[in-house]
């Protein structure tokens, strides 16, 4: 069949779909590199292709911890079921070959010639139900040892010892993970987004942490590293180049007292890997910036760590968060609602290096912003006083008491002149 022609021209159509292609430009967005630290904290690694899986056996305790609560569970619930089942097996057999399976031996059991090695043990499922009750020293009183077989009281004895070892691991590991240190990570909260402004005459970086439980991490501190790609002189690709910048904190040393939420500064000297970026260079740096708080629970007394990253879309240039701390009837209140907003201020555009080069930089910024500011008051007040003005004349337009009367004025020669009052 042959192909339907067309009612359009071929060169029409081409020339309306360049048309179209020109008014609205694809943009194509730089591919986003992938995080090295999630915002929860969680670090985005994949290990493969490790050949010694033995080295984590060595250390079985950490290996059961880590391990997911259903595998965890089902390995709790599959240890104790095995040891029943092993234990259950060896008391039937130590009742077989002891002879109390022996049917012919039913009549003579009472009898005072003829003493088995624990009593009533007639199958396997008497002998299972026997390996529990010694592994969970539950005696209902049907089942018993007697002195008869030594080698029944040594598999008591490996019985009783096994599961002890048993209720210890799993117990314990049980309840490690429901006292992990990452669990109390969960309350400590960082801002959304972190700013560069200025602080003190100096380009700052910060961001705003805080811990919603009333009870305090011990001996809090806090790092911040800078992740990147980096190549060396020599040719050397590093894909993880970390580097520590320092915070600035007015103590000595890097503790915190996070009895508040904080803002926790970074400034942007010649230590600073952030020295020679601009705030037109940030938008294109593939960098990311983690960072990790450190501190001892006060209740349990074991050490958490919370941790968080910002890449360059998530770092608001010329921004300053709001306060959230108020005192109300002599209590301090924190409004969480409040915990990530910012607001605008003025900073200089340029990197650091370029601050530090000519500091007239920040004070021609700050007069514009002050300038700006008084020039916004002013149209501000002049439009209040226009809108003060039209409500009035409004008033008196519809409002006909407030009209003042003519008033008529006789002169001496006898002539009225009317004037207006």
């Amino acid at each position: 069949m042959l192909a339907r022609k067309s009612i359009i021209p071929e060169e029409y159509v081409l020339a309306r779909i360049a048309a179209e292609n020109l008014r609205k430009p694809r943009i194509r967005d730089r591919p986003r590199k992938a995080r090295f630290i999630a915002k929860n904290g969680a670090c985005n690694l994949a290990h493969k292709n490790i050949r010694e899986q033995g080295r984590f056996l060595q250390d079985i305790f950490t290996t059961l911890v880590d391990l997911k609560w259903r595998h965890t569970l089902v390995i709790f619930t599959m240890s104790f079921l095995c040891s029943w089942l092993l234990f259950a097996m060896m008391w039937w057999l130590v009742a077989f070959a002891h002879g109390d399976m022996d049917p012919s031996t039913e009549s003579t059991t009472n009898s005072t010639k003829w003493t088995p090695c624990v009593t009533c043990v007639r199958s396997f499922t008497s002998a299972f139900l026997f390996s529990i009750e010694v592994q969970v020293t539950i005696g209902f009183g049907g089942r018993m040892m007697t002195e008869e077989c030594p080698l029944a009281i040594t598999v008591l004895i490996l019985q009783n010892i096994v599961g002890l070892i048993i209720n210890a691991v799993m117990l314990g590991c049980i309840f490690m993970k429901t006292a992990q240190a990452h669990r109390r990570a969960e309350t400590l909260i960082f801002s959304r987004q972190a700013v560069i402004a200025v602080r003190n005459g100096k380009l700052c970086f910060m961001f705003r942490v805080g811990d919603l439980r009333k009870s305090m991490i011990i001996s809090a501190s806090v790092r911040i590293q800078v992740v990147r790609k980096t190549t060396t002189p020599e040719g050397e690709v590093i894909p993880i180049h970390q580097v520590d910048i320092p915070v600035d904190n007015p103590i000595e040393s890097n503790n915190i007292f996070l009895v508040a939420p904080l803002i926790i500064c970074h400034v942007i000297d010649k230590r600073s890997p952030l020295y020679d970026i601009s705030a037109a260079d940030l938008v294109l740096q593939d960098l990311e910036l983690i960072v990790i708080l450190e501190g001892v629970v006060e209740t349990t007394g074991i050490t958490t760590q919370a941790r968080t990253s910002y890449i360059a879309e998530e770092i608001l240039w010329g921004h300053r968060f709001v306060p959230i701390v108020t005192e109300e009837e002599g209590v301090y209140a924190v409004d969480y609602s409040k915990f990530g907003n910012t607001i605008k201020v003025a900073a200089p555009r340029c990197s650091a290096r370029e601050l530090d080069e000519k500091p007239s930089i920040l004070i021609q910024t700050l007069q514009k912003s002050e300038l700006s500011h008084q020039n916004s008051l002013r149209k501000r007040n002049s439009m209040r006083r226009n809108n003060s003005i039209r409500r009035s004349n409004s008033m008196r337009r519809t409002n006909p008491s407030l009209i003042v009367p003519k008033v008529q004025f006789i002169t001496p020669e006898g002539s009225q002149s009317a004037s207006e009052t």
